[in-house]
This record gives structure tokens, C-alpha cells and sequence, in this order.
């Protein structure tokens, strides 16, 4: 019996019970699978909770989570872990180029005066202040339109760096010279390395955890437009179909729900058509 708990629990790696017990619960808080094959990244990123929950291993986590009451102070720090981050300013430029050229024209000439736009996976806030900085140009160049961006993410990390507007400056070389004098700032003082979104820029941006896994969303007003990028690949088919739907529940009529270029909404009974690669338009 000692040897086979030696080779389930992998040294001071999760047993195979306690990885199975980790990986549900994380599909059915965020929708978020969590094969054998990911069974190392988890562990490597969650023994960096032990020192701050007193747990000896990766297997007093587990009992610390689900058997001492421990889930309820610790489930935002252990969704934090297993979430994804990657994002960069003007990733999958289409999209942009699309809303600049047909989506907010398109918008305005409805008669709409004020622009909502949400950002359900927001990330460290790179898509929606990009997002901030084209339609601070649309309203330069239409002085009656303004708008407000509902950026969200599961991940209090990265909320909180997205609400700060802080970057490294190699971060922002996507962005366009023009729109870098206008919408970024430089430290005054050289030794910090790195950039922020102008205070005018950041107050166009309400940023709010959210679980996209909720049974029903309550985000308030309807959107325009809708990005909903590079989440759905870490869904399984089930839980694309509710997502989806809910979005499209909260987009109105005539409004643009934008998926990441390796995603699609095939086989998904939605009340859209599509106008562009991954850009689909509620009917």
C-alpha cells in the first residue's frame, strides 16, 4: 500500500484523488478544464499558496480547501492560479480595424449617442484600453458620441493590474505612435520602467470580476459591442453554448459579438449572422 501511495502522489506532488477533486471543482466554478496532461502545471502553481494557508503539502491544500473549511477564504486565490493571462495592446488587429471601419460608424448612424462596450475577459486590461483608444478617437471625430467600457475578468490579479493602467513599455509597442502621445504617459522618473494609461482614458474603463460560468449575467444595460476573445478554447461545448448564449442575451439588436480567431461558434444555436471572420452580428 505504501509503494502505490508513492506512485500516486507523485513525491510531494497532488495524489491522483486530490487531483481529481481540484480539476472538477475548477470546471464547475469556471469552466475551465483540467486534464491529466495539465496535472504538473497545477501543482507548480499552486505551492505558491502553501506559505500563505499554512498547508505542509499539496495534499493538506486539498484537505485545507475541502475539509477544514478553507474554500471559501482561498477560492479566489485558486482560480487566480489556473487562470490564463496572456494578452497584448491590438492582439488580432481585425477586430479593431472592423470596429473602426464598420461597427462604429454602423452604431452612429442608429442614432446612439453613448457607446457600451463590454470586455468580458479582460485580462491586465491591454484589449480594453485598446479598445478605450479607438473609440476616443471616434468621439474626437464625432463630437456628440461618448461611452463607457465594462471590462471583466475572473482573475483578481489581473484586475488589479488592469485597473492600475501601469505597463512595462515593451508592452505597448503594439500601440500607434499617434495614439501613444495621446492616451500614454512616461514616468518622470527614469529608473521606473514603465508607462500608464492617461487618467481621462482610465475613467472610460469600469473593471469587475466576473464568472462568465454564472447562471445568468447580470451586467446591466445591453452592449454594442461585445468582445468575448480567447476564453471559449478553454471551454468544453456545453459550456460554450451557455456562454454564448448569455452574451448574446445581453448584446442588442444590431450589436457585434467578437470571438478569438481560433474559436468558432459552429454547431452553437445563436440569434446572429456573420459579417467578418469571428465577427458575428445579433439579428
Amino acid at each position: 500500500m505504501g509503494a502505490l501511495a508513492r506512485v500516486e502522489t507523485f513525491g510531494d506532488g497532488l495524489s491522483a484523488r486530490n487531483f481529481e477533486i481540484l480539476a472538477k471543482f475548477i470546471y464547475d466554478y469556471s469552466g475551465i478544464k483540467m486534464p491529466p496532461t495539465k496535472r504538473t502545471m497545477l501543482e507548480g502553481r499552486l505551492r505558491k499558496r502553501l506559505r500563505y494557508t499554512g498547508a505542509v503539502s499539496l495534499d493538506d491544500y486539498c484537505d485545507f480547501l475541502f475539509k477544514r473549511g478553507g474554500l471559501d477564504s482561498e477560492v479566489i486565490f485558486l482560480i487566480d492560479c489556473v487562470t490564463t493571462n496572456k494578452t497584448d495592446f491590438f492582439r488580432e488587429p481585425n477586430h479593431f480595424d472592423f470596429m473602426v471601419r464598420k461597427a462604429l460608424p454602423d452604431i452612429a448612424a442608429d442614432g446612439v449617442r453613448n457607446i457600451r462596450v463590454w470586455s468580458s475577459a479582460c485580462s491586465t486590461g491591454a484589449e480594453p484600453y485598446t479598445i478605450a483608444m479607438l473609440l476616443a478617437e471616434f468621439a474626437r471625430a464625432n463630437q456628440a458620441i461618448d461611452y463607457r467600457i465594462l471590462a471583466t475578468d475572473l482573475s483578481t490579479d489581473v484586475l488589479k493590474k488592469a485597473h492600475s493602467g501601469l505597463y512595462a513599455p515593451e508592452l505597448l509597442q503594439p500601440v500607434p505612435a499617434d495614439l501613444m502621445r495621446r492616451y500614454v504617459m512616461r514616468s518622470i522618473d527614469p529608473k521606473r520602467h514603465e508607462m500608464r494609461i492617461v487618467p481621462s482614458l482610465r475613467a472610460k474603463v469600469a473593471f469587475a470580476r466576473f464568472n462568465l460560468m454564472d447562471e445568468t449575467y447580470s451586467v446591466g444595460d445591453a452592449f454594442h459591442i461585445i468582445f468575448c476573445r480567447n476564453v471559449l478554447i478553454y471551454f468544453d461545448k456545453q459550456t460554450q453554448t451557455h456562454v454564448l448564449q448569455e452574451l448574446c442575451k445581453n448584446l442588442l439588436p444590431g450589436g457585434f459579438l467578437m470571438i478569438g480567431h481560433s474559436e468558432s461558434i459552429a454547431g452553437i444555436d445563436l440569434p446572429v449572422r456573420q459579417v467578418a471572420n469571428t465577427v458575428f452580428q445579433k439579428q
